[in-house]
C-alpha cells in the first residue's frame, strides 16, 4: 500500500506563542494510506533521519469506514519526523498517523526554556490538533473523530496527560521531592535555573506554570502507547494514575540510560492497573525509538544513533510497530 505524506501549520487561537505576540503555532506532518495509484518518491530534504519514500500530498485511500487515527508526540527537543518510523508503518496498516511539533520544545524551531519546562502544554497541542479542521480538509476522505495517541519520552508524558494523569510536581521545580540527577536535559542542561527568571519576567510563562496541575484528559483519545517514558512521569500524582481506566501499553528498553526502565517504565506500570508492559531485551537504549540515521546524522549525533552491538534498530522498529498496530487495532 503506498504511503501518503502531507504537512502543514495550524494555529491555536486559545493560547499564545511563548513571546505572547500571536496564536500558538502547531506545525504538523501526516502519514496515511494513499490511493493505490499514488507514486512514492524519496524525501529530498536533508535530515539526520533515514526516511522512507512517500507519495507527497497524495489522495487518501478511499474506505468504507473512517480511517483510524493516531496522534504522535515527539521527545524532548525532537521533531515530528522523529516518529516517522512508527507513523509510516502504521500508515501501511491503514492508520492515519498525525504528528505535531511542540512549540518551543522542538528542533523544528529555536528552543525556548518555557517549552522545555511547561510540558503540559504539549497535551493541549494534541487536543488542539484533534479540534482543528484544516488538516482534515487537506487530507480529504473520512478520518475518525476519535483517536489513539503514541508518544516517545516527553511524548509519553504527553500521552499520559491525555489519558488522565495529573501533575503533582514539575520535574525541575524545587518543591519536587523526587530530585532529578540533572538540572536539565541534554538540549538544555541548565533548564532548572530558568524557572525563577521566567516567573519574574514572562506573563505567558506564569500563566502556563499556574495551570500545570489541571486536568488535561481528553475523552476523544481511546488508548495510549507510551514509549520510553522519561523521569518527568515520576512527577505525576499516583492517585490520578490509579483512576485511569483506558488501555495503555508501555514499551521501554532494558539498557535505557536516559530513562532507566525500572525507574520510569516500572514505576508508571506499578501505578496503572491493567496497563501492559514490554521491556525490550538485548541492550536496547533510549534513542532506539528514533529513526535510523543518515550518514550526516551518525556523524553529527553519534550518541543518538550508535546502538549496542547486536542491536538492529530497524528490526526493533518493526517489532514495536507491530505491537502498536495490534494494540490500537484492538481498541478502535
Amino acid at each position: 500500500m503506498p504511503v501518503g505524506f502531507a504537512k502543514g501549520l495550524c494555529l491555536d487561537a486559545n493560547r499564545t506563542n511563548w513571546e505572547g505576540s500571536g496564536p500558538r503555532p502547531l506545525s504538523w506532518a501526516a502519514w496515511y494510506p494513499a490511493d493505490d495509484g499514488a507514486v512514492e518518491t524519496t524525501v529530498p530534504e536533508a535530515s539526520w533521519f533515514w526516511l522512507k519514500p512517500v507519495a507527497r500530498d497524495a489522495a487518501l485511500k478511499p474506505a468504507a469506514r473512517p480511517h483510524s487515527l493516531v496522534l504522535l508526540s515527539h521527545g524532548t527537543g525532537g521533531v515530528a519526523a522523529g516518529l516517522e518510523w512508527l507513523a509510516h508503518r502504521l500508515a501501511q496498516r491503514g492508520f492515519v498517523a498525525l504528528a505535531v511539533n511542540h512549540h518551543g520544545h522542538t528542533g523544528a524551531e529555536p528552543y525556548r526554556p518555557e517549552g522545555f519546562l511547561c510540558l503540559w502544554e504539549r497535551a493541549s497541542d494534541i487536543s488542539a490538533m484533534l479540534d482543528d479542521r484544516s488538516w482534515r480538509r487537506q487530507l480529504g476522505g473520512m478520518i475518525s473523530a476519535h483517536a489513539c495517541v503514541a508518544g516517545f519520552s516527553a511524548g509519553a508524558y504527553t500521552a499520559m496527560l491525555l489519558m488522565g494523569a495529573r501533575v503533582a510536581y514539575s520535574q525541575f521545580e524545587s518543591a519536587n521531592p523526587i530530585k532529578s540527577p540533572h538540572r536539565g536535559p541534554r538540549e538544555f542542561p541548565d533548564l532548572a535555573d530558568h524557572i525563577s527568571p521566567l516567573l519574574e519576567r514572562s506573563e505567558v510563562f506564569r500563566a502556563s506554570w499556574s495551570r500545570r496541575s489541571k486536568d488535561y484528559s481528553d475523552p476523544r483519545f481511546d488508548a495510549a502507547l507510551v514509549l520510553a517514558p522519561g523521569r518527568s512521569v515520576l512527577g505525576f500524582s499516583a492517585e490520578s494514575l490509579k483512576r485511569i481506566a483506558k488501555p495503555i501499553r508501555i514499551v521501554g528498553g532494558d539498557a535505557d540510560t536516559i530513562a532507566p526502565a525500572q525507574e520510569c517504565c516500572g514505576w508508571l506500570h506499578s501505578h496503572l492497573p491493567g496497563a501492559g508492559l514490554d521491556i525490550l531485551k538485548g541492550g536496547v537504549d533510549h534513542y532506539v525509538f528514533v529513526p535510523e540515521p543518515t550518514p550526516q546524522g551518525r556523524k553529527l549525533a553519534p550518541d543518538i544513533f550508535t546502538d549496542a552491538d547486536g542491536i538492529d534498530r530497524r528490526s526493533i522498529h518493526d517489532e514495536v510497530a507491530s505491537i502498536a498496530a495490534r494494540f490500537f487495532g484492538s481498541v478502535v
